[in-house]
């Protein structure tokens, strides 16, 4: 099996239904040994900010002198991403051939794991021969169910924070999806919480009383900005001065104050930091479609925040860096997301919104979309495809010398890349 045979057996088997539980990934891992009982795990889950914290921690651990395993998901550009080793991702060779060896395996079940149960699997399984020492591990979707929560206690358990989203599957309230998250949270362990609704704390902290576990929290009230710019941000929190992080959002600090006390719990887990490493490691982070700088003349950001509170906040960092000033926003969105608050956050920042369809069979169509703009009096122009609206978009923002800020899905990452390529 070769890399591209590989990937069309992850992605082409029907396997692509979303149905939560354990017993299938469970069959599969026991069959392959439980690569998952030799590895050691900081398991995160959260409804956002769930990338930018694995980032970062693991960013810090690499230039701790561990060897680090990163899972996560979605993948920007290429699959690889998925899951990597100190920044790396997995080679095509070794993806190809852990994939062969899994197939027989996944065949032979009398229930068919799910795509993100076998790729779960595979990241188990290269973890494992590539004997890392910790893996940063980060939930699909929720946590109870989720397959990485086929794992035995981790050294901690992160839940980031709580919001709105896959209602269908997790719950229709906060506290519904609270207690999917703390699912993660195993006997005798311990969970940091990284949120700020009240109501999911509650869950949390009563589900870490009910198995024994420790419960911290991220004190924001410590947490100083004292500069932000498009070129990084400086921040204190508790007794830790000048702290560096160049990843860019107003959400970021919030997200390197949640890190830092993460370093803090499991220094006393036996695992040491210096210093020196922590600061080097949340300096060099870098994380891919937050609020991230991929052009100039205009300059052009993306953020691939995909649901109300995300497009929230992307809205908020619009405001901190750039005052008054309007933008050019380009945006596609899910037909499953609040797709009404997120056209009115959007609308109170946008000079002008052209709107796409996001490659995806949930995707809301770029003309239904644009009808939520126009009903908020903000110009807009339906486009039929991404690189149209993408030239548009940049035409005007250029002309006008405003920024460009992309919003709205991941799904349009890749082709945005491939368009910045094809100008440059």
């Amino acid at each position: 099996m070769n890399y591209e045979e590989a990937l069309q057996y992850i992605h082409g088997i029907s396997w692509t239904f979303c149905k939560p539980g354990l017993e299938r990934i469970r069959e599969l891992c026991d069959r392959l040994g439980n690569p998952e009982k030799v590895l050691k795990f900081i398991h995160v889950a959260g409804t956002n900010g769930k990338g930018s914290f694995c980032s970062m921690l693991s960013s810090v651990l690499t230039e701790a002198g561990y060897r680090v395993g990163l899972f996560t998901s979605p993948y920007i550009v290429e699959f690889n991403e998925r899951m990597r080793v100190n920044g790396e991702n997995i080679p095509n060779d070794e993806l190809a051939k852990i994939t062969e060896y899994l197939k027989p395996i996944a065949d032979s079940m009398t229930e068919k794991p799910t795509e993100f149960e076998l790729i779960t699997a595979i990241g188990l399984e290269y973890f494992r021969r590539e004997r890392v020492d910790i893996v940063v591990l980060e939930c699909g979707m929720g946590g109870r169910l989720d397959s990485t929560n086929i794992i035995p206690s981790p050294v901690l358990s992160v839940i980031t924070g709580i919001a709105l989203d896959h209602t269908a599957f997790l719950g229709d309230t906060i506290e519904k999806i609270a207690r999917e998250k703390a699912g993660i949270i195993k006997h005798g362990s311990k969970v940091l919480w990284g949120g700020e609704a009240p109501t999911a704390e509650e869950v949390i902290r009563a589900c870490a009383k009910e198995v024994g576990a420790t419960f911290y929290k991220t004190d924001y009230s410590q947490l100083k900005i004292t500069k932000s710019t498009l070129e990084g941000t400086v921040l204190d929190y508790k007794n830790r001065e000048n702290v560096n992080i160049s990843l860019l959002g107003e959400y970021q600090p919030r997200n390197c104050a949640l890190v830092l006390d993460a370093i803090d719990i499991i220094r006393g887990e036996g695992f040491e930091v210096s210093d020196e490493s922590l600061y080097r490691g949340l300096a060099s982070a870098r994380w891919r479609a937050r609020f991230e700088i991929i052009g100039h003349d205009p300059l052009i950001i993306f953020d691939g925040a995909h649901n109300a509170q995300g497009i929230s906040v992307a809205v908020k960092s619009i405001k901190q860096y750039f005052g008054e000033k309007r933008v050019i926003c380009l945006s596609g969105v899910l037909k499953d997301k609040d797709y009404h608050a997120i056209s009115r956050d959007i609308s109170t920042v946008a000079d002008y919104v052209f709107t796409i369809t996001p490659n995806s069979p949930r995707a809301l169509s770029a003309d239904e979309y644009s009808e939520c703009y126009r009903a908020l009096k903000v110009d807009t122009l339906p486009c039929s495809d991404v690189k149209n609206a993408f030239n548009l978009a940049r035409g005007m923002a250029k002309e006008k010398n405003l920024p460009l800020v992309i919003l709205g899905s991941l799904y349009t990452y890749a082709e945005i890349n491939d368009c910045i390529k094809e100008k440059n």
